[in-house]
């Protein structure tokens, strides 16, 4: 049965999410569980949720910083196209829409600070996207360890 080492509790974790117009709430905040629980991470783990400027309004990324009870922030497409270099996952198709690389990634990024890393890069749903970004110590602590694995 696989162990999951939890990052530091210090630790500042940043949720990067982005999401199509009219995205359900539900499948967003479905979407940053899966995402947290790959980074052995928590509800009380997320110190706020982050993601483009140009859905200031959409519902659901406002209902997954309610779910998680933490504040939502938004950056500009600048902000998040300066942290392009460290993106795992650059798209052009993002870019020609949006004006950034990335929304997830680089929310996730430009909000846990200059020092982050991806501890969980872009993961998809149908219509979302989430990242997970926070302190380079935590980045080995977020990985599953099989006492036995039958494979």
């Amino acid at each position: 049965m696989p162990s999951v080492t939890r990052p530091d509790p210090t630790a500042k974790l940043v949720l990067g999410l982005g999401c199509e117009r009219n995205t359900e709430p539900g499948e967003v905040i479905a979407l940053a569980e899966r995402a947290l629980a790959e980074a052995g991470a928590g509800r009380t783990d997320v110190t706020f949720v982050a993601s483009l400027d140009a859905r200031a309004e959409e519902p659901a990324i406002h209902a997954a910083g309610r779910y998680f009870g933490v504040p939502v922030r938004f950056f500009d497409a600048a902000t998040l196209e300066a942290e392009a270099t460290r993106l795992q996952n650059p798209s052009e198709i993002v870019f020609a829409y949006t004006g950034c690389h990335g929304v997830a990634e680089g929310a996730a990024l430009a909000g846990a600070g200059r020092d982050a890393v991806l501890l969980v890069p872009k993961i998809r749903s149908a219509c979302a996207t989430a990242a997970i970004a926070g302190p380079r110590h935590c980045a080995g602590a977020c990985t599953e360890t099989a006492a036995s694995d039958p494979v």
